[in-house]
């Protein structure tokens, strides 16, 4: 198997498709990089510049460049002895253009006689053996099954379509002739149909089709299923076997029936060749050791990265002003438990609803139990209920949401992840007693490996977590938001030395070749945002008292969320309005409690949109915002050279997301798919750089380039200094400054906490423990025996190490 030494994400779109990602190659050489990363290139929705809405799996879209594209892009990385790595999407489809995807186009047509029907998701007993389609406007339909408004039938070659305003769908064979039913109403035919268009909203309750999250457009698909898997395979297996392509990224396997079986196809597949997973992990939990993977893509890392350049002594006073903030010190566990429960009684109400079928249809699973008494606290409760005993339809379903709220992972393996199942039932016993008896019943159905509602289970549990957690309670929770991030966990609030070098010891000797980054297309907040923010934990009072003065002067509509806001404006400062503004917005929406996508409240939002705009006009608001935005521009580039350096040199291969060796200030997504400039980059490469970043707002981060491209062209071309792993002991009154470690060979050394080491004094003498020898920083080029961080660090934050021969 070949493994890369680095690897550059692309996103390939129509404006920047695989000839033009192919032309950028010799930059990427230049850089140092490996290995191109690319975002996936299948055909996908007419316009969708991420990718992810595959609509067919036998061609490469002809808007990223089509095959010959490809061909080209893998011609040029041969040429420059480099490897190419692709992200690929075998959980779900695009269908929200049916005509565009042949499959569901097919199966909408032709019902469960459609020879792809085998490969969605779909529970045709559900809803009377038809597909049902959350499309229909609230003004379209004034009662369920009602005359849809708007809907047209008309005749085309290939035997009529219906059209609902601009949505295609095509008519089953022998539904309708217009030659003998040429007056018939559209009602009518749409009646005779395997589909059923219905109003948008019953995505929550009546959905039928397992989907992408919470994404109505995005279908499932059965890749579990032998044929499915190899027709869904069909185009990356040439890729394979005509050597274009070196690795793969799979995306979601959370969302697969079984990911462990999928991984081992794949490997089959590939030839074993290098495969990555988009996996999150929670703390404590580790990736399953008989997978077929080298690792995941990261997040575990950015999450220790993050945490060990945050100062732990910040957490109790920021812990009070959220506390302030809020109206009530917030406890993380308790808003997340019940955000997760809200998505399991809302957005994703069909999934538990079909996981609730599946395990009433369980063959011995008692229905007509009775229900057992109940303890004197909840007997009033009870009698105000309707009677169901614990094996009812309401019952079940009440129980398997909250185990779904309860679960402290994204998902579970079995028979590899019991314990995690075992603490969500532990957990919900303790916070719904009054489920005991249907808990009882559920838990042999849900641990069996085998059991049909288990596999559902395991496939839903991780939907309901990022949904309540990462795309709500991460804009609800504002105590440090650089901690906010894909795959971390806010509560988790710093990493001291000591932990970071013992969980880098674990990866190296268990997951040495799993990637390592800081910033994706799905995180939250870029790198040097986070870098930023995170020095607020230094200067809590400082900020306070800032926040409290904005806020003064602005009067927002909630002060939290607020915090939040102001937050992401200091990290990403200068940015547009037009960019705070689209942040605003989706964050605000994203956290659900005041306004919502669906249902927008304009008054919050246009309050919201106000202190938005203050930030930029008001100049007394300015006056006070300023002085705090000064003083963390130079500590915060200083965190974020020794995040990037830390990143590219720990245990792992590095991945430099497009544009990230500059200074890396973009919000979530789109704002993080921005096109970047390239040509400046290679400019700014060729033009050379210092060792230490500039002072003002105006650095463009060039001792950010310079650092990646000394990093990467040294992993790259040196790969005997990155074997192995131990720490690197510091001595003196500012050890608790720094972090250094030895890859064998290749010395990392970045500065911690550098407020708190400015405040104290700086270094005074403050060494490293070197092996002895003669060390060059490849960075400045300075050179020690001593590793007096003084001397070493006196230009950079930051330094990289190799002994100099004799």
């Amino acid at each position: 198997m070949r493994v890369p030494a680095s690897t550059y994400r692309l996103q390939i779109t129509h404006d920047f498709d695989l000839f033009e990602a192919a032309r950028r190659l010799p930059y990427l050489h230049d850089l140092g990089v490996d290995w191109v990363y690319l975002s996936p290139l299948l055909a996908a929705e007419p316009g969708s510049d991420h990718g992810y809405d595959v609509v067919a799996f036998d061609r490469i879209d002809p808007d990223r460049g089509g095959p010959e594209g490809l061909a080209a892009l893998s011609q040029e990385a041969r040429r420059l002895d480099m490897g190419v790595l692709v992200d690929i999407v075998p959980n779900h489809v695009g269908v929200a253009t049916p005509s565009e995807d042949p499959w569901w186009w097919d199966v909408l047509r032709l019902g469960r006689e459609s020879e792809h029907a085998t490969a969605f998701d779909i529970d045709w007993a559900a809803a009377g053996g038809r597909i049902r389609i959350p499309v229909v406007g609230d003004d379209d339909q004034s009662a369920e099954g009602g005359p849809i408004a708007n809907l047209r039938l008309v005749d085309t070659p290939e035997g009529g379509e219906l059209l609902y305003h601009d949505n295609h769908y095509p008519i089953a064979p022998g539904s309708w002739s217009p030659e003998e039913e040429p007056d018939l109403d559209p009602d009518t035919v749409h009646e005779r149909q395997h589909y059923e268009l219905v109003n948008w909203r019953a995505a929550d309750d009546d959905l039928n089709y397992r989907r992408f999250f919470a994404v109505n457009t995005l279908a499932a698909v059965r890749v579990e299923d032998p044929e499915v898997f190899a027709d869904t395979h069909v185009e990356i297996r040439r890729w394979f076997e005509e050597g274009l392509v070196d690795g793969l990224r799979v995306d979601h396997p959370d969302g697969l029936r079984d990911p462990k079986r999928y991984l081992d196809d794949l490997a089959a597949l590939t030839g074993g060749a290098y495969v990555l997973v988009e996996k999150i992990l929670e703390p404590g939990e580790e990736l399953p050791s008989d997978w077929a993977t080298a690792g995941t893509t990261g997040y575990d890392a950015l999450a220790s990265v993050d945490r060990v350049l945050t100062d732990p002594a910040a957490r109790e006073p920021l812990d009070a002003l959220e506390a302030r903030l809020r109206g009530a010190p917030v406890e993380w566990e308790t808003m997340t438990h019940d955000l997760k429960r809200q998505v399991a009684d809302t957005i994703l109400h069909s999934e538990v609803r079909r996981i609730t079928r599946e395990v009433r249809r369980t063959p011995g699973f008692a229905t007509g139990a009775a229900r057992p008494p109940q303890p004197a606290s909840m007997v009033e409760e009870v009698a105000q209920q309707p009677s169901r005993g614990p094996g009812s339809f309401g019952a079940v379903e009440d129980a398997v949401a909250e185990l779904l709220a309860c679960f402290p992972v994204y998902r579970s393996y079995l028979p590899v992840g019991r314990e995690h199942l075992d603490e969500a039932f532990a957990r919900a016993r303790i916070r719904r007693p009054d489920l005991g008896a249907t808990y009882d019943l559920l838990l042999p159905v849900l641990s069996d490996p085998w059991s049909a509602p288990a596999r559902r289970f395991q496939q839903t549990s991780g939907m309901v977590m990022a949904k309540g957690v990462e795309d709500c309670a991460f804009y609800r929770w504002s105590r440090l938001t650089s901690l906010n991030e894909v795959g971390g966990d806010p509560s988790h609030f710093a990493l001291d030395v000591p932990g970071f070098h013992a969980a880098m010891t674990t990866r190296q000797d268990r997951w040495p070749h799993a990637m390592t980054t800081l910033s994706t297309h799905d995180t939250k907040r870029g790198e040097d945002v986070r870098a930023r923010i995170g020095v607020l934990a230094e200067v809590p009072a400082e900020w306070e008292a800032t926040l409290d003065a904005v806020l003064g002067l602005t009067s927002p509509p909630d002060a939290g969320f607020a915090s939040l806001l102001l937050q992401a404006a200091l990290g990403a400062w200068p940015l547009s309005r037009e960019r705070l503004h689209a942040y605003a917005e989706k964050a605000m929406r994203e956290a659900g409690d005041r306004t919502t996508w669906t249902a927008p409240d304009e008054a919050y939002e246009a309050g919201v949109h106000a202190f938005v705009d203050a930030l930029y006009d008001d100049p007394q608001v300015r006056a006070a915002l300023d002085p705090l935005l000064q003083a963390i521009v130079r500590p915060g580039w200083s965190n974020a050279l020794a995040a990037k350096l830390i990143a590219l040199t720990m245990p792992g291969v590095p991945d430099v997301y497009q544009g990230s060796e500059l200074w890396e200030q973009s919000l979530v997504d789109p704002d993080n798919r921005r096109p970047v400039d390239l040509d400046l980059r290679a400019s700014l490469l060729g033009a050379g750089a210092p060792p230490a970043p500039a002072a003002g707002l105006d650095d463009l981060g060039a001792a950010k380039l310079h650092l990646v491209r000394k990093a990467l062209g040294l992993r790259r071309d040196r790969p005997e200094l990155f074997t192995g792993y131990a720490p690197v002991p510091a001595v003196g009154p500012a050890a608790g400054h720094v972090l250094a470690f030895d890859r064998g060979g290749a010395l990392t050394v970045a500065t911690r906490l550098p407020v708190g080491l400015e405040r104290s004094g700086g270094w005074q003498g403050t060494r490293l423990e070197l092996p002895p020898g003669r060390w060059r920083d490849e960075l400045s080029g300075a050179e020690t025996t001593t590793g007096q961080l003084g001397c070493l660090l006196a230009a950079s934050p930051v330094a990289l190490l190799v002994k100099v021969q004799p």
